[in-house]
């Protein structure tokens, strides 16, 4: 029994230093997240510009906050439909899970909205909570059902909790996933031939290939762990959240962790101006970490 327990220590210590080593490759040695500010109720859904500018909300008091490098934060947005997830189209406009109203919304640089998608055959959506969009401009968001204080509406109308896709020019939207427990994190390759989504519900993250027509194939298990948000390097490299930020290597080997000393960690993204500065969305915080593998540019 000693010598078995002997051993197992041993491969726990090599796959510790196997870990660490690995991880030195993403992050520098000792480097630690900086918060960079603070007092917010729960930050979510970063997301970067062409500038390495990173946008991010506060959605308990519906704002949506601006990060630029050397200058800190501002308020880009007040009134801002709720929103959860964001990202950054080759546009230059902002896309926004609104979940006020249970939409997803497009926000123009000078803050002018167009709902994009309010409801699905005529139900009202759960509730959109993270997107990712192609290289073509096509859509994919996410749209589990968490149950808001601030909502009049009753419970679902739509009971499977899915991953949708909307059409480059927005006239078409579709189911592309269901059987998901509660569908959260989504990101995909700067390729755009391959999508990583996150059901927190049932702790795994799976990939897809993209086809050209939007719809996906090739389900496989990529990490034995759910996630709230997610990001991924130019290497692909995905990073996903909850305590602290995990990541895996294209295979899904996990090769780093990074901890954040906050209760949750919901978000991450790539943003500075060299897009090597990763940006971490945190409970009341955000916080930014270097890294030595940047992030794609639009």
């Amino acid at each position: 029994m000693d010598m078995l327990r002997t051993t197992l220590c041993i491969g726990l210590l090599f796959s510790w230093i196997a870990l660490k080593g690995q991880q030195n490759k993403v992050v520098d040695k000792g480097a630690k997240p900086e918060r960079v500010a603070t007092g917010f109720a729960f930050t979510e859904g970063p997301a970067a510009d062409g500038k390495g500018n990173v946008y991010f909300t506060d959605q308990p008091n519906n704002r949506i906050h601006k990060w630029v490098p050397g200058e800190g934060v501002s308020v880009f947005m007040e009134d801002a439909g709720r929103s959860n997830g964001l990202y950054v189209g080759s546009d230059g406009n902002l896309y926004a899970c609104a979940d006020a109203e249970n939409e997803l919304w497009m926000i123009t640089p000078d803050r002018q909205v167009k709902v994009l998608v309010s409801d699905y055959e005529g139900k009202k959506l759960n509730g959109p909570n993270d997107l990712w969009i192609t290289p073509s401009g096509a859509i994919y968001f996410t749209d589990p059902y968490y149950k808001r204080s601030y909502w009049s509406r009753g419970g679902k109308e739509i009971e499977e909790e899915r991953v949708y896709y909307v059409s480059p020019d927005r006239k078409v939207v579709r189911v592309v996933l269901d059987g998901f427990k509660r569908p959260n994190g989504i990101i995909g390759t700067p390729d755009g031939r391959t999508l990583y989504v996150a059901d927190i519900g049932d702790n795994k993250t799976w990939s897809f290939t993209i086809r050209d027509d939007g719809s996906l194939t090739d389900k496989k298990l990529f990490a034995p762990m759910g996630s709230d948000g997610m990001t991924i390097d130019r290497k692909g490299n995905v990073y996903l959240t909850g305590k602290g930020v995990t990541i895996f290597d294209p295979g899904g080997q996990q090769i780093g962790h990074i901890p954040v000393d906050e209760p949750w960690t919901a978000n991450v993204c790539f943003g500075g101006r060299d897009m090597k500065t990763l940006f971490i969305t945190a409970s009341t915080s955000v916080y930014v970490i270097r890294t030595k593998i940047g992030g794609a540019r639009k």
